[in-house]
């Protein structure tokens, strides 16, 4: 793939701190969904000439006229254009053979809106109008030219590169660093990420606060010595000293108890553990990093999350956005899922048209943990290796019933309920079988309608 950038002159300082930037994203060629996402800076241009070509690039044409070829034999070699008439931008078919759509209608000629889908060939493609800083210089970018990124950090979003580029350059210091985020959004990938990036030459250690038995917390995080309780056979380090040297994260830290808060907190100021039942403390070297999708101020107010451990642990806080909001990343992502061999998918696997129109419809509440699970699932269902709208769950393909609409994927729902009714109602053991925390399982409930149930 090629590319080459598109930019414009910085704005003077006078000009307004923010301004409105126009992009046109392609999310998925249907043929070749692991070929990823690119962006095109549209602001300086007076017209976008797209088309078919032998691989997919974008080069100057003549008078502030810019093409985009994609490999794509659905495509008309000439297909359609988006040229500028006054404030507004237009989208024109240029005669083209399978025509072009917009949000899944046949046009001629058509004003862009922000969120329009269009669709050439078997290509679609994410109109965005982004607020930006006044003093940045949008540019093209394509899948290519992250490649070479870790996971997490990669991504199309302008705003949001902007923060990851400030979150590595946190990476290889020694503040903790917090991340927030709902379920699903890729907190442990990042967080990974971010041990990679600080170079520290112990392990990455992965604990999720919320999985673990509360009469097991300090055992398990600070480690015991032989004979300190029933069944303590012999020594153990726990996993804060199993990442010394390393990075430690502290999954769905707002489900830590608050009996346990204190020992940690002399962790982070110390650099000791006190395993139970020792007299003498162990040093260790660890950089701790958490998360959560819970409002720990929320907690700090109710008197269940210690404020001192707070400002210990949120050196540096970073948010992470749901996937709704970045859904101009959605073929980087679905290129990454294909990728990494997990999704079942044979190879040369395509995607419909009509099915992707469907994933940049849906708001994907349980967000990238959703989308893999819903890919995975295509890809087995899929007949001749083509993923179509038939392929994903029913809440997620227009005309299906308005209350499957704002359902989460009913195989999730059903296993809930069997776990339910499996544990008697008790939701520690269910959240274990699920392997998430007792709040996230809560919180799932009662997006599915399960909260009132025994």
């Amino acid at each position: 793939m090629g590319i080459q950038s598109t930019e414009r002159a910085p704005p003077s300082r006078r000009q307004r701190a923010t301004q409105r930037e126009r992009y046109l994203f392609v999310i998925l060629e249907g043929a070749r969904p692991d070929a990823g996402g690119m962006r095109i800076a549209l602001g300086a241009l007076q017209a976008l000439h797209i088309g078919r070509g032998e691989a997919r690039v974008l080069r100057p044409g003549d008078g502030g006229i810019e093409i985009l070829e994609v490999p794509d034999p659905q495509m008309s070699g000439s297909h359609a254009r988006i040229v500028r008439a006054d404030a507004e931008l237009l989208v024109e078919d240029a005669g083209s053979t399978n025509g072009t759509l917009v949000n899944g209608a046949p046009v001629t000629a058509q004003v862009l809106r922000d969120g329009d889908i269009l669709e050439l060939g078997r290509t679609c493609l994410l109109y965005r109008e982004l607020e930006e800083p006044a003093d940045d210089r949008p540019r093209s970018l394509d899948a290519s030219a992250l490649a070479a990124m870790l996971p997490g950090f990669a991504t199309f979003d302008p705003s949001l590169a902007r923060g990851l580029e400030r979150l590595a350059r946190v990476a290889s210091s020694p503040l903790s660093i917090l991340l927030l985020g709902e379920t699903g959004t890729g907190k442990e990938v990042l967080a990974r990420g971010l041990h990679a990036l600080s170079e520290r030459p112990g392990p990455f250690v992965a604990v999720n606060c919320g999985a673990i038995p509360q009469n097991l917390v300090e055992s398990q995080l600070f480690g015991h010595v032989r004979g300190a309780f029933s069944g303590a056979v012999r020594d153990e380090p726990g996993l804060i000293r199993s990442a010394h040297n390393g990075t430690l994260l502290l999954d769905e830290v707002g489900d830590l108890p608050i009996s346990s808060q204190a020992a940690l907190l002399r962790v982070l100021q110390e650099g000791e553990v006190r395993p139970v039942g020792a007299t003498q403390v162990a040093s260790v070297d660890v950089r701790v990093l958490a998360a959560t999708h819970m409002p720990l101020e929320d907690l700090i107010a109710r008197n269940l999350f210690r404020r001192d451990l707070y400002a210990r642990l949120a050196g540096y806080t970073f948010p992470l956005r749901p996937l709704r909001e970045r859904l101009v990343d959605l073929g980087l992502l679905i290129a990454a899922l294909l990728a990494d061999g997990k999704m079942g998918a044979r190879r040369g696997v395509q995607i419909e048209n009509e099915a992707i129109r469907a994933m940049l419809r849906h708001d994907w509440p349980l967000n990238v943990r959703e989308l893999a699970q819903c890919l995975a699932a295509a890809c087995v269902l899929a007949d001749d290796n083509i993923i179509t709208a038939g392929d994903l769950p029913r809440s997620m393909v227009a005309g299906a019933p308005a209350e499957e609409d704002e359902a989460a994927p009913a195989d999730q729902r059903a296993t809930i309920i069997a776990l339910l009714a499996k544990y008697e109602g008790n939701l520690s053991a269910v959240a274990r079988a699920l392997h998430t925390s007792r709040s996230q399982l809560y919180r799932l409930m009662e997006r599915y309608g399960l909260a009132d149930k025994p």
